[in-house]
């Protein structure tokens, strides 16, 4: 059956795809900076929103704040006059397309925060006209794009599919990731209905490889929270085997790396000190709640949630026990540095950090927690960590390492010297494997 298409979804046809049409982007974060410069490299004019000004004055002087980002990317971007950046969410009737990456949090009871999407689909609502199309990347349950947004989006008579437009894109970012970058991974894409499915397909061809289409926005969010809740129960089962070979005392990374030679059949996933990041530790709860509303329960991933959330307990026991064996002492009066407090390699992301619970249970036993971290100068104010706020990022000085009663290795940067660590150290409990991985082995290093 043949699509009937209003004259301004034509005309917003031919100016996405023509790459005339400007493009809003909401959030400027770890998603939303990185989409909206593809979109500038692309040609396509791009406004850029965010409510937080420090944000806008640094993408108006053509400067970067996420370290992966190269600023010379965004300055000649803004000097193109391909990218504009402003705080005026009553700017957003400018552009013809709108894309939301804003922060989508749990709350103190492990239940969806929407409160970002709501304000902002609230903002965009105030001025939507006809012809425009909003795309949400921000991870959600799902079911958020219609049942959420579209009613805030149609309060004031526009329609849906008709009047202005509405589709799901999850965002699949992994901030540091040198190989896949924003252009260089597929895109999924849903809507409910053809004209908005159509629509956003033909915007994102412009800096994507491949673009998958679903059957509805649903479906696109369910593919994003599917994506994070095989990791975060894959993190699950290798942290469960950590336990088990250690007590045999088998290398359970040694395991890993011999069970990936096998070509099909195994996909290998590291254990760690707990997980971090905005989607792993948060994503499957997501899915949890919402299960609940069809009377569903989620046993298998509530399992690998538990499995995760009680990693840093287990680190810290290591901590406590090796001290104990090793110096005849407890964490009571210890100094502990943390190595890395971001909650992956080579980035400065500290969101859902588990190194920052570690610092506060470590300290809940007696001890004090220094951290160095070569891509964190401080730990920002945080809601969730107060007692860690502003605290800063020690120097690497071999003589000042071995003052400290141990060394927790949270988090394997590769700037990190593993060698003179080792050298300076008096005692290394190492959740990551990093010693290892670098080519050190002693008896003061153990692995947790």
């Amino acid at each position: 059956m043949s699509i009937e298409w209003p004259v301004h979804g034509l005309k917003l046809q031919a100016r996405i795809e023509s790459g005339d049409a400007l493009i809003g982007v909401i959030g400027m974060g770890y998603v939303g900076l990185p989409l909206a410069i593809s979109f500038g490299e692309a040609k396509c004019p791009v406004l850029a929103f965010d409510v937080d000004a420090a944000k806008i004055e640094a993408l108006e002087q053509g400067r970067s704040y996420i370290k992966h980002v190269d600023g010379s990317r965004i300055a000649a971007l803004v000097e193109s006059g391909k990218l504009a950046a402003t705080a005026d969410l009553s700017r957003l009737s400018e552009p013809d397309v709108i894309v939301i990456c804003v922060p989508t949090p749990l709350s103190r009871h492990l239940e969806p925060d929407l409160k970002y999407v709501e304000t902002t689909t609230q903002a965009i609502a105030e001025t939507l006209r006809k012809g425009q199309i909003v795309i949400l990347e921000s991870t959600t349950y799902p079911g958020t794009t219609r049942e959420v947004m579209q009613p805030i989006l149609e309060a004031n008579g526009l329609v849906a599919g008709r009047d202005f437009y509405l589709a799901y894109s999850p965002e699949r970012e992994d901030p540091g990731n040198p190989t896949f970058s924003t252009t260089k991974i597929p895109k999924v894409v849903g809507a409910d209905d053809p004209i908005s499915a159509t629509l956003a397909l033909a915007l994102y061809k412009h800096i994507v490889p491949q673009t998958i289409a679903v059957s509805s926005a649903a479906t696109a969010e369910a593919v994003k929270i599917t994506e994070n809740v095989f990791r975060a129960v894959n993190i699950a089962l290798v942290n469960e085997l950590k336990l088990i070979f250690t007590a045999m005392d088998i290398d359970v990374w040694e395991v890993i790396d011999a069970a990936k030679s096998k070509p099909f059949g195994f996909m290998p996933f590291y254990p760690g000190p707990g997980l971090g990041g905005h989607c792993i530790p948060i994503d499957p709860f997501y899915l949890t709640w919402k299960a609940r509303e069809f009377g569903q329960h989620t046993r298998f991933i509530e399992l690998a949630g538990q499995i995760n959330a009680d990693m840093p307990q287990h680190v810290v026991r290591v901590l406590a026990d090796t001290l104990d064996a090793g110096f005849g002492r407890g964490l009571r009066g210890a100094r502990v540095l943390v190595m890395g407090v971001a909650y992956k390699k080579n980035v400065e992301d500290i969101r859902e950090s588990p190194s920052l619970r570690l610092m506060e249970m470590i300290e809940a036993r007696g001890a004090t927690a220094d951290f160095h971290d070569p891509h964190v100068a401080a730990i920002d104010n945080t809601r969730e960590h107060p007692t860690l706020n502003f605290r800063k990022s020690i120097a690497f000085d071999p003589a000042e390492i071995a003052e400290y009663d141990a060394v927790l290795i949270a988090t394997d940067h590769d700037a990190i010297d593993y060698p003179a660590l080792a050298r300076s150290a008096r005692l290394i409990v190492d959740t990551r494997n990093a010693c290892g991985k670098a080519g050190v082995t002693a008896p003061h290093i153990v692995r947790a």
